[in-house]
């Protein structure tokens, strides 16, 4: 897989810091002046960001939606990218894994079988833009619950077709209104949103909403890699 290419208008990491941090260290962070102290801060204070948002975000409080007629159907923004998976939606393949009694394999038409929830929310680019959107697809939690995850458990890998790469806290995994969607406005997602399947969440920032997931892996703890833009400096937290 060829890497994907970091688009010069993306915010530099303090202005992110700046825009997106909840924390007390996150401002604290944003304010220094060397950059030297902000990499070696910024990993030694990663714990304590990580805890205080955490507590700010209560794991089962809905995010108010919008009405349908609120929807912006042109609003969302496509960043384009050089390489864009082109996915047979007859042989993709979802898969569920890691720290799980029951790891799983599902087809489109497994996943689909499934409840379907709909959400109409603000979706909040760090690029400075946003877009209500109507989106539909499964709960992740009820993803989660299929696999039975060992209680060790506290994070979750999300892989891309494109080489793409997240991590989430659980508990945010785990909101209500935290999907895999395979509808955009009603209607079967595009190629370029995401399809077959992309995350997609009132609770965090848009690069933390993979598109084109095709594993998803739980684990204990987090590994070096957290996420393609968390490791060029990024919040790995990414709430709202």
């Amino acid at each position: 897989m060829h890497p994907i290419q970091v688009p010069r208008r993306l915010l530099t990491r303090r202005q992110l810091i700046q825009l997106s941090g909840i924390s007390g260290m996150g401002l604290l962070l944003s304010s220094c002046g060397s950059s030297l102290f902000e990499d070696i801060a910024g990993k030694t204070f990663e714990p304590l960001n990580q805890s205080v948002e955490t507590l700010l975000l209560n794991p089962q409080k809905p995010v108010p939606e919008f009405p349908a007629s609120a929807i912006q159907p042109d609003a969302l923004l496509i960043n384009t990218f050089d390489l864009t998976p082109q996915i047979d939606p007859e042989k993709f393949s979802l898969t569920i894994d890691g720290d799980v009694n029951n790891p799983l394999q599902l087809s489109m038409a497994d996943i689909q079988k499934m409840p379907l929830t709909s959400m109409t929310i603000r979706h909040i680019c760090v690029e400075g833009w946003a877009a209500i959107v109507q989106w539909g697809g499964i709960r992740l939690q009820d993803l989660v619950a299929l696999v039975q995850p060992k209680a060790n458990v506290r994070y979750v890998y999300f892989k891309s077709a494109d080489g793409y790469y997240e991590s989430w806290d659980i508990a945010s995994a785990l909101h209500p209104q935290t999907l895999m969607a395979y509808q955009k406005n009603g209607q079967p997602l595009s190629v370029d949103n995401g399809a077959p399947l992309r995350l997609a969440s009132p609770i965090k920032l848009g690069y933390k909403q993979s598109k084109w997931v095709t594993h998803i892996m739980l684990v204990s703890n987090l590994s070096p890699a957290k996420g393609y833009w968390e490791d060029q400096g990024y919040e790995w937290f990414g709430g709202l």
